[in-house]
């Protein structure tokens, strides 16, 4: 176990794909309330807080009440289809089996507590990270700021430029290269980042398949 490193990983988009489960059910309860759901709404919301995302959907979506009604409604539509089904991106549990036991292994992700831990236990590999960390316990400060990154690895004790970032979105991406990782990106197929976008990353590569022992060792080995 190389204490000194670690890995730490982003969750929807990235292990789980329910971006586009996200999009469903916030774009469904703009149906009920009988407002139109923003084009950009979406690309928007992607790595915002709770407190964040949840002000969005009632400030620029229109959604009805007040934000708290809006992360109620919202966290019990996705907790309802991540009981029906979660979609987990093929190579998910393989790649933190892979390198469990080499790096300490962290989670940093602007999810709700409720749907991180539901999308863990249904995968089996809650016991694989070391910090699992939601940026609405730090403050509410989510992507693109580096805040939830910087506080996962200070959790860690590890410095960032000694630390992996795995994600897929722009935010995500902005994220982690601004707390100072190394930073690989998967391009997600749901909405994928522009090439400028991704020019922040270190590495782009296609899977979670291409994150070997070997891959990682050699991107923390660089200069």
């Amino acid at each position: 176990m190389r204490e000194n490193e670690a890995v730490v990983f982003d969750l929807d988009g990235t292990l789980t794909d329910t971006e586009a489960v996200w999009d469903q059910v916030r774009s469904g309860l703009a149906a009920e309330d009988g407002v139109p759901y923003p084009e950009g709404a979406t690309a928007a919301m992607i790595g915002m807080s709770t407190q964040e995302w949840s002000a969005y959907l009632v400030d620029v979506v229109g959604l009805h009440g007040t934000p708290d009604d809006a992360r109620r409604r919202t966290i019990a539509g996705m907790a309802a289809a991540y009981r029906k089904h979660l979609p987990v991106l093929p190579g998910a549990v393989e790649v933190l089996h892979r390198l469990h036991g080499h790096w300490p292994l962290g989670l940093a992700t602007s999810s709700s507590r409720v749907l991180i831990d539901t999308s863990l236990d249904v995968m089996g590999v809650t016991e694989l990270f070391d910090v699992v960390l939601t940026s609405e316990e730090i403050g509410g400060v989510g992507k693109p700021a580096p805040d939830v990154f910087l506080e996962a690895c200070r959790r860690l004790d590890v410095e960032p430029a000694h630390a992996v970032a795995v994600e897929d979105s722009p935010n995500g991406l902005a994220s982690a290269h601004a707390a100072g990782m190394r930073v690989v990106a998967i391009p997600p197929r749901f909405k994928p980042p522009t090439a400028e976008q991704l020019a922040v990353a270190d590495v782009v590569v296609g899977s979670l398949d291409d994150l070997t022992v070997e891959f990682v060792a050699e991107l923390l080995a660089r200069p």
